[in-house]
């Protein structure tokens, strides 16, 4: 688990809020919401517009770190921290209005237990010397 794929990785990963935020942009008009036939209201279509631009500058801000991933501990926990609390606000709305589509389960797994993981492999690479932590291998 090297520096080389926690960059690799996170890239990944910074790409679909990215892409999913600008298909997001399209309010309403979102194919997400459009196939849930959700009734056309100017507070929810600008309410769905503002946090999927959100949702992209996420996206950028891990794109932006990745050069120095192991210096920007700050920023790539402040990142991670949002994501966790997203996916805390997914576990009430799964607990009070019952399962989303598959893949939303499968990314709230991510936001819960995979920031937490994703937090401590930075806080592991950001302690090694910068040609230690392109070698460094969990055990």
């Amino acid at each position: 688990m090297s520096r080389r794929a926690l960059q690799v990785l996170t890239g990944i990963l910074a790409l679909v809020p990215i892409l999913t935020g600008l298909v997001g942009m399209m309010g309403l008009d979102d194919p997400l919401y459009v196939a849930a036939a959700l009734p056309r209201d100017a507070t929810l279509d600008s309410n769905l517009r503002f946090y999927a631009g959100i949702w992209c500058g996420l996206g950028l801000g891990a794109l932006w770190l990745i050069p120095r991933i192991e210096a920007e501990t700050k920023v790539f926990r402040l990142l991670w921290l949002m994501i966790f609390i997203g996916g805390l606000g997914r576990l009430v709305s799964l607990s009070l209005v019952g399962l989303p589509f598959l893949p939303f389960v499968g990314f709230t797994v991510l936001e819960v237990i995979g920031a937490p993981l994703f937090v401590w492999w930075q806080s592991q690479i950001a302690r090694l010397p910068l040609e230690e932590a392109d070698k460094f291998k969990s055990k």
